[in-house]
């Protein structure tokens, strides 16, 4: 398989995974009744899978892995903290405060995976100094 093409894939379906994320969290914000449509519950996570296999295929394409090079370690830990998070925001969280909140948590790790994932590093901030 072509890395450019897997790479390409990959960058797509983030940009489309935070698309996605930030139109249901501001439904949710606002009790839209579009949340319960029916594209919105698969929609998501037909693109997350596809994000999710085209990570895996670049990992296995760069001979790079979790738990052997720190900083896909350091997403895949990300990954877990930012789903967790999401779920809270869009269903899990009792509270309009707290899915605000988990929200805001939600978006913050995404920001860090990008990072991550353009710098190599686990720690992207003394990368950019």
């Amino acid at each position: 398989m072509d890395f450019a093409l897997v790479r390409d894939v990959h960058i797509a379906t983030v940009g489309i995974t935070l698309t996605l994320f930030l139109l249901r969290y501001a439904w949710m914000l606002q009790e839209s009744p579009r949340l319960k449509a029916r594209w919105v519950k698969i929609i998501p996570h037909a693109n997350d899978t596809l994000l999710l296999a085209s990570g895996i295929g670049l990992a296995l394409m760069i001979r790079q892995y979790p738990f052997v090079d720190a900083w896909l370690t350091a997403k895949f830990f990300a990954l877990l903290a930012y789903i967790l998070f999401g779920t809270l925001a869009l269903k899990r969280a009792r509270s309009k405060t707290q899915r605000t909140a988990s929200g805001l948590a939600a978006l913050t790790v995404f920001a860090y995976l990008v990072m991550v994932a353009v710098s190599h590093s686990p720690a992207p901030w003394s990368v950019w100094r």
